[in-house]
């Protein structure tokens, strides 16, 4: 994916079709939220300068339109884009308000009860919940006697601390600290503290609410996302729970297998990923390593899952090829969902000290596994492979004449493929 390959005609294919269908009707075919800053000027009218690079991207031959996940709105990246091809582009103010970013700090910092001496699961249940109808492109605001019904349930069934099915507690904690939008009431919001008084607000004023626009987006358009906050939300409050059934009832289960849910799921190659999407899972995985090892007791009752973001950044990484620079061919047939039969493999396990994260992690096909599991030459081959994921993670083309032949076979034992350039979807 590179944005320098759009042109004039086709932002101006991406204009025309806004104009047929409309603001509102554009946005939602293309999953963007309204432009907060950069708008593009055309004609006498205004129009949402990401969204129309986005859209605009898919009318090139062969591609496919961009996700907000996929790209910059910036002056740098869209906006720029616009202004180099001498399109207009207005700057708004600032919008203020936290930044998705921000918002996702948030989330991944949950201040929960743990007067019970063990974290309270309502938070957790309802962003888990408004995750997984968010993936779903489901709409974002919701009525409250809609929210209550199905909080509550999910709290009766997945309460495993004697939660009670009280949906106004995490909904007005997550209010206060911007995570969640409530509409259609009057006066203040409500407390985060009490019982009765939390009760009545939302009865009496009936809001209608739901995530906050840009984490709903992020959460909608970015599958990495998902993953990172599943793999926080499970290893922080989960510990010793089983979470799987929950996670079966809000829609998110089995998203250790790329491209079941989302938008992605319908394109042919859903395994593949952005640049932005790898360094931002990256981003958060590192940051979750960091504080793990700041955090004496929560290095100690993390849940030793392994992560799901990182397994999901190596297999798209991969762009479906194995890793192994001297592969002699891993199988041409695919799963039933068309991904690659590969296998996301530790070079250094993690009990001996190995890390949880891409640059030490590698995308085997089942034969190479195998010999790199217990293969006679298994040790040189771990060698080779920690080499070729620290160098695929720092976007390092592995070259197959630097790699030494295995023992026995004639030639390098190198594919050709070994020496193409890490699977990205190229430059942002």
């Amino acid at each position: 994916m590179a944005l320098t390959d759009i042109t004039r005609r086709e932002v101006e294919k991406a204009i025309e079709e806004c104009d047929r269908l409309g603001r509102d009707a554009f946005l939602d075919l293309y999953r963007f939220g309204r432009a907060r800053r950069y708008l593009l000027s055309y004609g006498g009218r205004e129009y949402d300068s990401k969204a129309i690079v986005g859209a605009a991207h898919g009318f090139l031959p062969g591609r496919r339109a961009l996700t907000a996940a996929d790209f910059s709105g910036g002056a740098a990246h869209a906006a720029g884009l616009l202004r180099t091809l001498g399109f207009e582009v207005t700057e708004q103010p600032p919008a203020a308000g936290p930044t998705a970013d921000e918002l996702l700090h948030r989330v991944t910092h949950l201040k929960v009860n743990r007067s019970s001496g063990h974290p309270a699961l309502y938070q957790p249940i309802t962003l888990l919940w408004a995750m997984g109808r968010a993936a779903r492109g489901e709409p974002r605001l919701l009525a409250w006697s809609a929210t209550e019904k199905a909080l509550a349930a999910l709290l009766t069934r997945h309460g495993m601390r004697g939660e009670r099915p009280r949906p106004d507690y995490p909904v007005a904690a997550l209010h206060r600290v911007g995570i969640w939008t409530l509409h259609g009431h009057t006066g203040p919001g409500p407390s985060a503290h009490g019982d009765a008084a939390v009760r009545r607000w939302f009865t009496g004023n009936q809001p209608v609410g739901g995530l906050a626009e840009p984490l709903y987006e992020l959460f909608r358009d970015s599958e990495v996302t998902r993953l990172a906050v599943i793999d926080e939300l499970v290893g922080t409050f989960f510990d010793g729970l089983d979470h799987t059934p929950l996670l079966a009832d809000v829609g998110l289960a089995g998203l250790e297998t790329p491209g079941v849910t989302g938008p992605t799921a319908a394109e042919p190659e859903p395994w593949l990923i952005t640049a932005a999407e790898y360094e931002r899972g990256c981003r958060l995985i590192e940051q979750r390593e960091a504080e793990a090892g700041r955090d004496r007791v929560r290095r100690t009752t993390l849940s030793p899952k392994r992560s799901l973001t990182a397994r999901r950044l190596v297999l798209g990484r991969s762009e479906g090829r194995c890793e192994n620079p001297r592969c002699t061919g891993q199988p041409a047939d695919v799963t039933d969902r068309r991904h690659p039969i590969l296998e996301v493999d530790h070079v250094v396990e993690l009990a001996d000290g190995g890390r949880d994260h891409p640059s030490q992690m590698v995308a085997l096909c089942p034969n190479c596994h195998a010999v790199k599991t217990r293969g006679s030459t298994r040790e040189t081959l771990r060698g080779i492979l920690l080499r070729v994921a620290a160098e695929r993670h720092a976007g390092v083309p592995t070259r197959a004449q630097d790699i030494p032949p295995a023992e026995g076979s004639p030639g390098s034992g190198a594919s050709d493929r070994a020496a193409a350039p890490p699977g990205l979807h190229g430059p942002i």
